[in-house]
């Protein structure tokens, strides 16, 4: 039986992305990144909840660990999916294309397949957004010993979010659907245009409560 790449320890997982295997690659590192971001949010959250000091922010701070957990656990599921995604689309770059029929039919699984390597970490991309989205909440109600992990987890959250764009737009210039590149690069464009301004009004956030 495989074992998943979540349930290797932190060596097994950095060696197997040292190596020349096609996966684990950018897009599990993006996730990776965007969940311990989240990971981060939940630390905080757990740290003010219960916490008498913290006593008229209890209700809000139980809603953004129970979205924090939620995200974390989508972007383990999207790590192991962006591993099956760039697998099958490295096979599928194997076919045989001795004849024109292999060629039509190689040419026609390599799009779906460019397909279904895009989908994967723009789905990461936007589940960054959303760690991204928790931070403020976090950095305002949360555990004020905790504030600079807030600050981590907006950094962290951004990086997955800047380089799951980066494994959507490689496998976006290999994709002939011109309709599916074009909304794709403007849901890209829209994820990435207001986030650099957030990440900086969170980190000052942060470092004025130090």
């Amino acid at each position: 039986m495989t074992v998943k790449l979540t349930d290797k320890s932190i060596e097994s997982f950095l060696t197997e992305l040292a190596s020349s295997a096609p996966a684990p690659g950018g897009g599990s590192v993006a996730a990776l990144s965007g969940a311990l971001g989240a990971a981060l949010i939940s630390m905080v959250s757990n740290l003010t909840v219960g916490k008498e000091k913290y006593a008229s922010v209890q209700e809000d701070i139980s809603s953004l660990l129970d979205k924090s957990e939620r995200l974390r656990i989508s972007l383990i599921g999207l790590l192991e999916q962006d591993v099956e995604a760039y697998t099958r689309l490295s096979q599928t770059m194997k076919m045989p294309r001795n004849t024109e029929e292999q060629k039509n039919v190689r040419a026609v699984a390599m799009q779906k397949a460019l397909k279904d390597a895009a989908d994967v970490p723009m789905r990461i991309a936007e589940t960054c957004v959303a760690v991204m989205d928790l931070c403020h909440p976090a950095a305002e109600k949360g555990n004020i010993n905790a504030v600079s992990d807030v600050g981590v987890g907006i950094v962290m959250a951004e990086a997955g979010l800047r380089s799951a764009a980066l494994n959507v737009l490689i496998n976006l210039g290999m994709i002939k659907d011109e309709k599916y590149v074009s909304e794709s690069r403007d849901k890209l464009d829209k994820l990435l245009s207001d986030k650099p301004t957030l990440r900086d009004e969170i980190y000052e956030l942060v470092i004025s409560k130090l």
